[in-house]
């Protein structure tokens, strides 16, 4: 298990089992030591099971990136209740460490496969990983950007591109 994923585990457990964040690793390895966005995915039967994260840094480093989003996807995603303790043994996790977003000019620019995407109206913003299971088409991964974000077909948006390490 790469450290990023036993970072993000150990984080849920002991912040679900005792309300605590886990210390860092000491030294700090040096890919936990960049700033870059994080988010953090967990599933529960090969379903998502809470999924937070930032497209920009807000910490100081991706350890600490990691650790915030993984408690925060455990306690915090507004799509699902709360992870108790009985979930935590059939849990499973992903880091994804993204790129910092780029602008894209044309959407031939764009494959779900291998680029997140961000979209921007006004205030208004939605991020989709990618290579994510049944979104094979640039046209749905904006679809579903744009829903998450509020934003309607008709209104012009801002895109922008990133890549993901993914790690599990």
């Amino acid at each position: 298990m790469h450290g990023l994923v036993e970072l993000a585990r150990k984080s849920v457990e002991e912040f679900v089992r005792k309300k605590k964040v886990v210390p860092l690793p000491e030294p700090l390895p040096p890919e936990m030591a960049e700033k870059a966005g994080v988010f953090v995915c967990l599933k529960k039967d090969g379903q998502l099971r809470g999924c937070i994260g930032t497209f920009q840094p807000c910490c100081d480093n991706i350890a600490l990136e990691t650790v915030r989003n993984a408690v925060c996807a455990a306690t915090q995603d507004p799509r699902f209740p709360s992870v108790s303790e009985d979930e935590l043994s059939s849990l499973s996790y992903s880091v994804d460490v993204l790129s910092a977003p780029e602008k894209v000019h044309d959407k031939s620019e764009l494959d779900p496969r291998k680029f997140g995407v961000i979209v921007k109206a006004g205030q208004r913003r939605g991020l989709l990983l990618p290579d994510l299971e049944g979104i094979d088409s640039v046209e749905e991964q904006l679809r579903i950007a744009r829903m998450k974000a509020g934003i309607l077909q008709y209104e012009d948006v801002e895109i922008f591109r990133f890549r993901v390490k993914r790690y599990r």
